[in-house]
């Protein structure tokens, strides 16, 4: 045998083994991407949040397929949004949801790193949540369901609805 001949015989035999694992890892699809959803409601059924998952779907992403929710309703106990945060950051999603104050306030104490998009959250740049609505900073984002110059509109639309009404209660979680 040449040496040549042996040369290109070894290169032909490491060839496969050397490029075989590169054409096995371009075969595998994307990986799944975990979302983790603390909801501070009861509904704890296959899909509490239906909305979500709606737009999910329509932006192409599919439970199972690319992507995997991991829910945790507190069922009217508070006390669960500790344990549930706890529980959510110990999964390692890709990003956690959170609905509520409270969730919020639980998550923030357990992670820095993980993504965390809030929504139904009263005043976040007053509870301390985020930097501002504009910038919050960190690791949190999402959208707020109060503002506080929102008040007079409220009071407004309540008067179109209801022009007779003379007083108003107004309660609000400091």
């Amino acid at each position: 045998m040449r040496r040549r001949d042996f040369i290109s015989l070894l290169g032909g035999a490491a060839a496969p083994s050397l490029f075989w694992p590169l054409a096995a890892r371009a075969q595998q699809g994307e990986r799944v991407r975990r979302i983790g959803v603390l909801l501070g409601t009861t509904q704890t059924g296959p899909e509490p949040v239906p909305a979500f998952v709606q737009e999910l779907r329509r932006l192409g992403w599919t439970e199972g397929r690319d992507v995997r929710i991991e829910y945790r309703a507190i069922a009217g106990d508070i006390q669960r949004f500790r344990t549930y945060a706890t529980e959510l950051v110990g999964l390692v999603p890709d990003v956690i949801l959170v609905q509520s104050n409270p969730g919020l306030a639980a998550l923030q104490q357990e992670t820095r790193t993980i993504p965390i998009v809030f929504v139904q959250v009263a005043d976040p740049v007053g509870s301390g949540f985020i930097e501002s609505l504009a910038r919050p900073g960190g690791n949190t984002t999402g959208f707020t369901n109060f503002e506080s110059s929102m008040g007079s509109k409220w009071l407004e639309l309540l008067k179109e609805v209801s022009p007779r009404t003379t007083r108003v209660l107004a309660l609000l979680h400091p």
